[in-house]
């Protein structure tokens, strides 16, 4: 099977856009998310911020069951690479998506890709275990 790479332009004029960066703010926009409750920001059209890694699930279940405190989960949130994403909301922002190109990537690259992604998973991997016992070294 091909791996396509599709490409797109995204007009911002005139749409409600809401930043996040990692901090309490987007933690609890986060929280909230994952955990079922009603999008507070449903004025927005569209949301930009940093991607909670995989083992958000894991840290927010370990949050909601009292083993973390918040502020001990948003501490493992923050490390790693950043890596950010955008949500678009609304049809009015969907609206203003237009196609670019579309590009099949070579194995080679695809490859690579996958390599660098098992790399830096590994390493936070590492970095996460490293900041938890910090966190939780004082925890009975």
């Amino acid at each position: 099977s091909e791996t396509i790479l599709n490409k797109y332009e995204l007009n911002t004029t005139g749409l409600e856009i809401k930043r996040f960066v990692r901090n309490d703010e987007w933690f609890e926009y986060i929280y909230k998310n994952r955990g079922g409750y009603e999008d507070e920001l449903k004025e927005f059209d569209i949301i930009i911020g940093p991607i909670a890694n995989d083992t958000i699930y894991d840290t927010w279940g370990i949050t909601t069951s009292g083993a973390l405190k918040k502020e001990q989960a948003l501490a493992l949130l923050t490390i790693g690479p950043l890596y950010e994403q955008i949500v678009i909301k609304t049809e009015k922002a969907a609206a203003q998506l237009r196609f670019l190109s579309a590009e099949v990537l070579d194995s080679g690259v695809v490859a690579a890709y996958r390599a660098a992604v098992r790399s830096e998973e590994e390493s936070f991997q590492e970095l996460f275990a490293q900041k938890l016992d910090l966190l939780t070294e004082d925890m009975p």
